[in-house]
């Protein structure tokens, strides 16, 4: 039973059956209340889940009609099954207008009358059943897909295309003969126009009009609208996050031009948008290149299975033609190298606390990565520009295009598709311990990685460095102390041979053991275990 005396931001996502993008945030991602006695209409209440992505109600005692505006409470949903319940009256034509739908099951209730024609426009459904109802009428013509016969079985009033056809002969002899006067009436009146003027010219014309109207133009780029990537893997990323057209995102960030662009890296361009569900997201549009398919496939995979407060929201992607976006939650205060290497002015504002409150978060994000309980990753690609900071200056990790999962016998599925080895030893493990202690130094001396190769052996053979080796900025504010023990634990982490490094959860605990004594978290709620 759902209890709602606790009002703390994410309690509701402790909840049975939710599931939000953040533990820490009550933004409701998924609802699956398959079989749980529910009982009564359709909850319109469900249109505060604004960030709903999968609706699953099935197996239930819900009665009453499907609510015709139905786009307006749930109108960015990935998944709708509201299968094996009691719904009444027609379908809506209003759930056309559910763009990102891909999976509708409405199987197994009492519907009746005519199956919309306009549901035919959901050009990314790939599952639909409407099995076992009280339906009528011609089944709808879909452009880019069918459906087999048993999406439609035993619904005795349906009829056309994969059933049997609708109406009788003499219906189809009427439309014969009336198709074939208005199409020679066009084929004369053409015939006609095209003798009076030049035929080179009209064929150009022609070509334009065709072209008007199946392509887009971006970037001097002409691309075909009816072209989307339907390959297994990528129909298989869709039920871990939502995918998203080339056009909704070129259309955001004003088909990518410069003034939106707010980064470039080594895989691709990101850009600031803003999307139509109100939300401002950061869209990454990687490099044209055959090499960047893993990567790609990597990201959406973990991301988009991995949910914790201290990883990045992937909230969405998009594959088609040899385009591969992702779009994530924007993150305001860019990432943590900007701050501690552009100005020394932003570098004074990433006071010490703040500091210390970013790599605990780090480290406990790396913690509970490497000793899950049913997976174990490994990011491999730790670095200051893939630490990113939400406006509170959480740290936010990214960048999973190398992570590396352990097999396990209770893996989750949608892991399926990373890297899988049987076993991780510690030499895997202990390459992101080096890049935290990395990091560590980097955020305790503003010095760049790079830079830090000759000081991480003087910091081995000293076991700690000099005050002299901190960041100026830091120095002279009561830190001292606190500034030895981080800087000897980068030192350790940092050690040549793997096996001497600490184990993340080690490195957990003593930042944060650290943070406690001298209280500069400015987190009340810390806790000396990964959660």
């Amino acid at each position: 039973m759902w209890k709602f005396d606790n009002l703390t931001e994410g309690f509701i996502c402790k909840f049975a059956g939710i599931r939000c993008w953040n533990p820490d945030e009550s933004r409701v991602s998924r609802i699956s209340l398959p079989d749980m006695g529910l009982i009564g209409e359709f909850p319109r209440g469900i249109q505060n889940c604004s960030s709903l992505t999968s609706l699953d109600l099935s197996n239930n005692k819900l009665y009453g009609t499907i609510p015709s505006d139905i786009s307006n409470l749930i109108g960015f949903v990935v998944t709708l099954d509201l299968s094996s319940n009691e719904f009444s009256g027609e379908i809506p034509v209003n759930l056309a207008n559910c763009p990102f739908l891909n999976n509708l099951k409405l199987d197994q209730n009492k519907l009746e009358g005519s199956i919309p024609s306009e549901i035919s426009f959901l050009r990314r459904l790939k599952i639909f059943n409407l099995s076992n109802n009280m339906l009528t009428g011609p089944v709808p013509n879909f452009i880019d897909v069918s459906f087999p016969p048993e999406s439609y079985a035993n619904n005795p009033g349906l009829c056309g295309e994969p059933l049997d056809p609708c109406g009788a002969v003499g219906n189809h002899r009427v439309l014969f003969v009336c198709g074939f006067v208005t199409g020679w009436s066009l084929s004369a009146l053409v015939g006609i126009y095209l003798f009076f003027l030049d035929l080179p010219g009209v064929k150009n014309i022609l070509l334009l009009i065709k072209k008007r109207t199946k392509v887009m133009v971006i970037d001097g780029n002409e691309w075909p609208l009816e072209e989307v990537n339907n390959h297994p893997k990528i129909l298989h990323l869709e039920t871990i996050v939502t995918r998203m057209s080339f056009m909704e995102l070129s259309k955001a960030t004003s088909n990518f031009s410069q003034e939106n662009e707010i980064g470039n890296g080594m895989l691709g361009k990101m850009y600031k948008a803003l999307v139509p569900n109100g939300w401002t997201v950061a869209i990454k549009r990687l490099h044209v290149s055959e090499d960047l398919e893993e990567e790609f496939v990597s990201e959406i995979t973990t991301l988009g299975s991995l949910r914790h407060p201290n990883l990045v929201p992937l909230i969405g992607f998009c594959s088609e033609w040899n385009e591969r976006l992702l779009v994530y939650t924007y993150m305001p205060n860019g990432n943590l190298h900007e701050w501690l290497h552009s100005t020394d002015d932003k570098a004074r504002l990433l006071d010490f606390p703040l500091r210390v409150k970013i790599i605990v978060g780090v480290a406990k994000a790396l913690a509970w990565l490497h000793d899950g309980g049913n997976f174990h990753v490994v990011h491999s690609n730790i670095s200051s520009q893939c630490i990113l900071l939400d406006e509170n200056f959480d740290p936010k990790l990214s960048n999973f295009w190398e992570a590396t999962l352990a097999k396990t016998n209770d893996i989750d599925s949608n892991l399926s598709l990373l890297p899988i080895v049987e076993s991780l030893d510690f030499t895997t493990y202990k390459k992101d311990v080096y890049q935290f202690g990395v990091v560590l130094l980097e955020l305790l001396t503003r010095k760049e990685s790079y830079q830090l190769s000759f000081l991480s052996k003087n910091l081995c053979r000293n076991s700690f460095a000099s005050p002299l080796d901190v960041d100026e900025l830091l120095l002279g504010q009561g830190f001292d102390d606190m500034m030895m023990m981080l800087l000897e634990l980068a030192s350790n982490c940092m050690k040549f041979i793997p096996d001497q490094r600490p184990t993340m959860q080690q490195v957990y605990l003593t930042v944060v053991a650290i943070a406690r004594i001298h209280d500069q978290t400015r987190d009340p709620e810390i806790q000396l275990h990964v959660d």
